[in-house]
């Protein structure tokens, strides 16, 4: 999908000239066909046919793409995914502004047809001196406003294109929960993983701690390595603390975006996990199906799609308007004879309103549309730049965070083995303590930075799957917009 992406206005009906005796001539100077809205432009933004990171695309199913996250084969992931897409607040507005979309939708729609409605009425009158009457009365009336120039018709037509738009809507919040959901996911089981690290690694110093008060004590070191020692140690307590806390408020997170109270997920969570790993293959559309399936893109469709209709809607105001009505009743002097021998009661209107002077206020009020249409236009090509960067950044992101985590793991193993050798060493007096201080360090860092990297690693494709439109499932049918 190489073409720029454009919006058709939609067709406006031709009027019909009616002609009603006294008002023929003001009709036939009104009744004119409206000038139609003006034809969108492009919004000036091409689609290109590939990513520019050189990433192969390997035409994700639905399914793989709806529910990305049963990629990561972690039963905990699924399970608050799906917890927080019922439960969470935020997706719960969005439903409930979805259903008012809807209803005035319905409104609009039901506003447009004839009306009729019942009515009866109980009178009781009496003059001078004259004795008391009654009257009782009972009919029905009705109306209707044909739509000549189709501003009813533009107007509900902007009403279900706001309904749409509520609905993808809808499907944006959802996807920005999965995500979400995933990333403090992630996050988390990193954060045990640290965790777990620091710990192993300040067991290692205490006991070369112990080590260094017994060679001390035997005067083979002196006190300056015992305080060395001691402040390694230490310096690897004080990270604990900042780490659970870290943790705890990642639970925390994750319990609210489920629809729950802080804590909830303490002994759910508590135990220490592996990091969700990623697949190995990524399910990567084309940048033309990634606009598709993105919700916010489609969004932004609907909104130039309302801005249309209510441009239409406003020029249609600018000429004459029609209305029929009629009523059907019965009158009668006593209650008892309404319905056997009263007067029947028929009338009919039809009428005509012209506008001949608003100061230009109708103008006015096309030029408003026309201007939020512009804006609308601005919107779509501001929200198709973001959806191209937001995929490219995370296809550069997890092409950088597998080069790195290579290396660190290359690193991490080094520093094992050469921790290993150092204490071997230092024990047998080969070497000095600060040899074994520097180890333990680079150790203590090499892990906790490859601990952080894989966490990287799987938010990457998190984000990945977002910036997709991952998380939902779109309708079959293309959008007007993206043809």
């Amino acid at each position: 999908m190489n073409e720029p992406m454009t919006f058709a206005p939609p067709s406006r009906p031709r009027p019909v000239a009616l002609l009603l005796g006294l008002c023929a001539a003001a009709l036939l100077g009104g009744c004119a066909t409206p000038n139609a809205a003006p034809a969108p432009g492009t919004p000036g933004v091409t689609v290109p046919a590939t990513w520019s990171t050189g990433a192969t695309t390997n035409q994700p199913s639905s399914t793989a793409l709806a529910q990305w996250w049963q990629r990561f084969n972690d039963p905990a992931l699924g399970g608050l995914v799906t917890q927080a897409l019922q439960a969470n607040p935020g997706v719960r507005s969005a439903q409930a502004a979805l259903q008012q979309a809807r209803a005035q939708r319905d409104v609009q729609q039901a506003n447009n047809g004839p009306s009729l409605s019942a009515s009866g009425s109980a009178q009781r009158s009496r003059s001078g001196t004259a004795d008391a009457s009654n009257r009782f009365q009972a009919g029905f009336d009705a109306s209707w406003e044909p739509d000549v120039f189709g501003g009813h018709r533009a107007s509900l037509a902007a009403s279900e294109a706001d309904a749409r738009a509520s609905e993808t809507s809808l499907a944006d919040v959802q996807v920005s929960l999965a995500a979400e959901v995933a990333a403090s996911l992630i996050e988390l089981r990193g954060l045990q993983s640290r965790l777990d690290i620091a710990q192993r690694n300040l067991a290692a110093q205490s006991e070369t701690l112990q080590i260094t008060r017994w060679r001390v004590q035997a005067g083979l070191a002196s006190s300056l390595d015992l305080e060395q020692a001691i402040a390694a140690q230490a310096q690897t307590q004080a990270q604990i603390p900042a780490l659970q806390t870290s943790l705890a408020q990642a639970r925390h997170a994750l319990a609210v975006l489920t629809g729950q109270a802080p804590g909830a997920l303490d002994a759910t969570l508590g135990p220490v996990a592996p990091v969700p790993q990623p697949p190995a293959d990524i399910a990567l559309s084309l940048p033309a199906e990634t606009l598709r399936q993105r919700p916010d893109v489609r969004t932004a469709e609907h909104r130039i799609s309302a801005a249309l209709a209510r441009v239409a809607a406003a020029d249609a105001a600018r000429y004459p308007s029609f209305r029929l009505g009629g009523s059907l009743g019965l009158s009668a002097l006593t209650l008892g004879t309404l319905t056997d021998g009263a007067s029947v009661l028929r009338s009919l209107l039809a009428s005509v309103s012209v506008p001949l002077l608003d100061g230009g206020a109708a103008k006015a009020q096309v030029r408003a549309q026309e201007a939020a249409l512009e804006q609308a236009r601005a919107s779509y090509a501001s929200t198709v730049l973001t959806a191209l960067q937001d995929v490219e950044d995370a296809l550069v992101a997890i092409r950088g965070d597998l080069e790195r985590l290579a290396r660190l793991q290359t690193a991490a193993d080094a520093a094992v083995n050469a921790e290993l050798l150092a204490r071997q060493r230092y024990q047998s007096g080969l070497i000095d303590f600060r040899t074994v201080l520097d180890t333990q360090r680079t150790l203590l860092s090499a892990q906790d930075s490859v601990a952080s990297a894989q966490a990287s690693l799987a938010t990457g494709h998190v984000r990945l799957y977002k910036a997709l439109g991952g998380g939902w499932t779109p309708d079959t049918a293309a959008p007007n917009a993206a043809r």
